[in-house]
This record gives C-alpha cells, structure tokens and sequence, in this order.
C-alpha cells in the first residue's frame, strides 16, 4: 500500500477499520502488559485503544496522515502542540506524542527507552512484502520488545485486503528470533470487521504476544 492510498482514505474519510471503542483483545491483556513507562502504536490513526493504553503509560504513535493526528486530538478535547523532527511533525498533548509521517523514515529517537508495541491494525493494513519491511523496521527501531498483535484471518481467495489475512505460520518467518504465543481469539464470521461487511465464510481475529 502506497502512501497515497491511505491518505486518500483519510481524504474521503473512508474509516471502515476505524473503532468506536478499545479492541476487545487489547481490553482483556491490559492487566497483563508489562509495568513500563511507554507504548509504541505503529500506524496508529486515530485509534481509541491509545486511550485504553493512556491509562497505563506514555503512548508513543506513528501515523502517515495529518487528518488522523489532528482528528485524534480534537475529538478528544485535547490541544496539541506541533515541533519538526526531520521528516516528521510531532503532534504532543498530556501523555501522547504522536510522529507523523513515513513509518519506514520514523528514527529511533522517536522511540528511545520503549520496550512495548501494540499492533491492532498496522500489520494487516500492508501486503505481503510491506509485512516483512514493516517487521524488520520494528526490530531495527526496537531491539527489545514485547508486542501485543492482533491479526485476522479468512480465506485468502474470497477478499482482496486490505485488512489482509495473517496466518500464525507467517509470524516466526517476520519475528525470526521471538517467542510467540497465542493470547486470545475473536470469532467475527458474520459480524463484519470494524464497520465493514466481509462476504467472507470465516472472519476471526486472534492476539498473540510477540518477545524478542
């Protein structure tokens, strides 16, 4: 997915992966995560599961769209302040600080002293050989980290993604040197993904925790 395909989502507000509430998965592992200070949301839109993270540390995001970044604060009542780094535009109010811009240019100091990643709906937003770019970037960027992910999975001929399907067999050959462990499972055949209708047989969503 080119960088002009989601922007022009964002453009025509075209949200069908956006929520109106915390992910199911992530609500019942918060008493599980680990007792750190930061968590880094990669691709993060404007996502109301930063709030459920609020409660518990820093939220540390990264989103190519400026009409996310603006939207997130503002629908949360929230002024923000915006500084340059680089190729990216900090947007920053109480616990949030949000890096706009190019995933793939995001620079480690954007991270510095994170050790926790929550992925509800970046990997599955890329295609197959964005994944293993996407993967590596968060291994370079994060030498060290525990990452809760949620993936979903159909079958692969009856949709086009994205979100595309991410099958547990893919994740070792992303995360070579992890320990992953399935975490929970979603049944959503029928029910549609976020606020979008798939004609799919099966639709189910699963989180593992990912350790390297």
């Amino acid at each position: 997915m080119e960088p002009q395909f989601w922007q022009q989502r964002w453009a025509l507000n075209e949200l069908g992966f956006q929520l109106d509430a915390a992910h199911p998965l992530l609500c019942a592992q918060l008493a599980a995560m680990p007792h750190v200070s930061k968590v880094f949301v990669p691709l993060c839109g404007k996502s109301p599961d930063m709030h459920a993270l609020a409660g518990r540390y820093q939220v540390i995001g990264a989103e190519l769209a400026e009409i996310a970044c603006r939207d997130f604060f503002t629908e949360a009542g929230m002024t923000a302040t915006t500084t340059s780094s680089g190729k990216h535009q900090i947007w920053q109010s109480g616990v949030y600080q949000l890096w706009q811009g190019d995933f793939f240019t995001l620079p480690a100091v954007a991270v510095a002293g994170t050790e926790l990643i929550y992925d509800r709906a970046a990997l599955i937003a890329l295609p197959p050989q964005m994944r293993l770019q996407y993967a590596a970037k968060l291994q370079q960027l994060l030498p060290k980290a525990h990452m809760l992910l949620i993936t979903l999975e159909y079958p692969e001929g009856e949709k086009q993604g994205p979100p595309f399907a991410v099958f547990a067999n893919e994740l070792p050959l992303l995360f070579p040197k992890a320990c992953i462990q399935l975490a929970g499972i979603r049944n959503l055949t029928g029910q549609g993904f976020a606020r979008r209708k798939f004609a799919t047989s099966q639709l189910v969503e699963k989180s593992w925790w990912i350790c390297w």
